[in-house]
């Protein structure tokens, strides 16, 4: 969490693989990425305006998370079923993107981080088109179904509130400099200078 313009982004884009760290080593579950590309990466993202292909279906946009060709197999395809009725699209994989409500659209979204089944899932500003409580909701089901599988969620936020909902653990990121991980729960009843320069108080 921190102000535009801190870093957070680019840390994300780090970690992702899309920009070389200057020092220091990435490492996910005792892995070091580095020199790994995007795809190579234990990695998924999410990305602020999902990025769905209006000319493909819902189920289609999922499956490209795992099959970029298209050419699935039956267990693919079952993947991409499971998926949909997870985010509560069931029965939604045969329409497109421009027949679905922005909440839907951000759920197909999510589909398709989550049928990759990769171990760390990045968020990056997630949902931020949507209205407050599509948001909150849209920002809940992400941290459950993640965490059902045992994935770690890794979100930057400019928002407090998006971080009192989600988090367990909070790093405030500033000018290039990470301090923490800061327990959420103890975070704002007992804030930090860092945090209380941010917030204003």
């Amino acid at each position: 969490m921190g102000p535009s313009g801190g870093g957070k982004s680019t840390l994300l884009a780090v970690i992702g693989g899309f920009l070389e760290p200057v020092s220091g080593r990435i490492e996910v579950n005792g892995r070091d990425l580095g020199g790994l590309a995007p795809f190579e990466r234990p990695v998924a993202q999410l990305f602020q305006d999902g990025n769905l292909f209006p000319h493909l279906t819902i189920a289609q946009n999922v499956a490209l998370g795992i099959a970029p060709k298209l050419s699935k197999n039956p267990e693919q395809d079952a993947r991409v079923t499971n998926v949909l009725a997870r985010v509560g699209l069931e029965g939604h994989g045969n329409r497109r993107p421009g027949g679905l409500s922005g909440g839907q659209q951000s759920r197909a979204a999510l589909a398709r981080v989550l049928v990759q089944d990769k171990p760390l899932v990045l968020l990056d500003e997630p949902f931020s088109a949507l209205g407050p409580g599509l948001k909150a909701e849209m920002l809940v089901l992400a941290k459950e179904v993640l965490a059902a599988d045992g994935r770690t969620l890794l979100m930057v936020t400019h928002d407090p509130t998006d971080a009192e909902r989600v988090a367990g653990q909070v790093l405030l990121v500033a000018e290039g400099k990470v301090t923490g991980p800061h327990d959420r729960a103890t975070l704002f009843a007992d804030p930090p200078d860092a945090l209380r320069d941010y917030l204003g108080d």
